[in-house]
């Protein structure tokens, strides 16, 4: 098949490669020409206005572009250029809210959205993207080859128990999920299920590299080799997953974790989870402790916490502590700092 694919960043760019890889035709377009001429084999295009002129139609356009304005902007003008039987495809991290919105707008010219949550970053090119789809289901099966052709396949994990009759597509990691929007959003609740799962690997293994400081008694501190641990639980734990497999690679190439300064960001999608399951009336302590903590990783110290200090001093006389120093990382094996 044909497709447009407007944004070759890291994910965008490597879409297109695997999918030319599958035998697929690509024509892409990005803001910039480096970007653009760096894909090799694939027809580039100088505007969303040359992609559209270039693509027979019925065409396929998928955009992966950053949530928020310049997806917006891109999509408006997509509609604007494309006709009756032609899809836009949003694989970015989208609102679920917003996809809606727009499936609603371009349904009056009878083109069709699709919104596909994509999981696999820059890994994506050789293990292949998890897709979570939504849109009307003509468009969805129509397009079945190019999301067949990016989705990881069925590999080496066994098959699941009863499923037998279900959806073979579910297997071959890739899912539609519904109708425009229901994509997004369970891509979302994804994101959010990942805040928690980082947070609960990233306090054991605090726990456990703070095992060996002068605090504790002699007989309790243990030198535990962190990066060791990983390891092993890669190995038939319970707690093994892709994150951990991620984590062991990060240990591995360094140990003590120096070249971070532990300021965590957020992307958005653990907000709208949580704003989502204030919608819903459901309790999501994990998640929403994990988003709070990355809030708290931008800062030394709130005003807030000082405002707790200077009350506990007014009611009671309470002076602060003197500031420890901070702790160090513990050397490695390899004696690294």
């Amino acid at each position: 098949m044909q497709i447009g694919i407007v944004g070759l960043g890291r994910m965008g760019a490597n879409i297109g490669r695997r999918l030319m890889s599958n035998g697929h035709k690509v024509v892409g377009y990005d803001r910039d020409p480096k970007a653009a001429a760096a894909m090799a084999g694939a027809e580039t295009a100088s505007s969303l206005k040359d992609m559209a002129a270039r693509l027979a139609g019925p065409r396929a356009v998928w955009v992966m572009l950053p949530a928020g304005r310049i997806t917006e902007d891109a999509i408006a003008e997509l509609g604007g250029l494309l006709s009756s039987g032609d899809v836009v495809i949003d694989g970015g991290n989208t609102f679920f809210k917003d996809d809606i919105r727009r499936a609603k707008a371009l349904a009056g010219k009878n083109i069709s959205y699709i919104d596909v949550g994509t999981s696999g970053g820059v890994w994506g090119l050789q293990r292949g993207y998890c897709m979570m789809i939504g849109g009307d289901k003509a468009s969805v099966d129509r397009l079945d080859p190019i999301f067949s052709a990016l989705a990881p396949g069925a590999g080496l994990i066994e098959k699941t128990p009863g499923r037998e009759q279900r959806d073979p597509r579910i297997a071959n990691g890739y899912m539609h999920c519904g109708p425009a929007g229901s994509g997004h959003f369970v891509k979302m609740i994804h994101n959010g299920i990942e805040y928690g799962l980082m947070q609960a690997y990233a306090e054991g293994f605090d726990i456990m590299k703070g095992r060996a400081q002068d605090t504790l008694p002699e007989d309790e501190r243990f030198d535990i080799d962190v990066a060791d641990v990983a390891e092993v639980w890669r190995r038939g734990s319970v707690v093994s997953s892709w994150l951990l497999d991620l984590t062991a690679i990060a240990l591995a190439r360094q140990p003590a974790l120096s070249e971070f300064t532990g300021r965590v960001e957020d992307s958005g999608e653990g907000r709208w989870t949580i704003n989502a399951a204030i919608d819903e009336a459901v309790a999501a302590p994990v998640i929403t402790a994990a988003l709070y903590t990355r809030f708290r990783s931008r800062i030394d110290n709130s005003f807030g916490e000082k405002l707790l200090s200077a009350m506990r001093n007014e009611f009671g006389g309470h002076v602060e502590s003197p500031v420890p120093a901070q702790r160090a990382p513990l050397p490695s094996k390899s004696g690294e700092k």
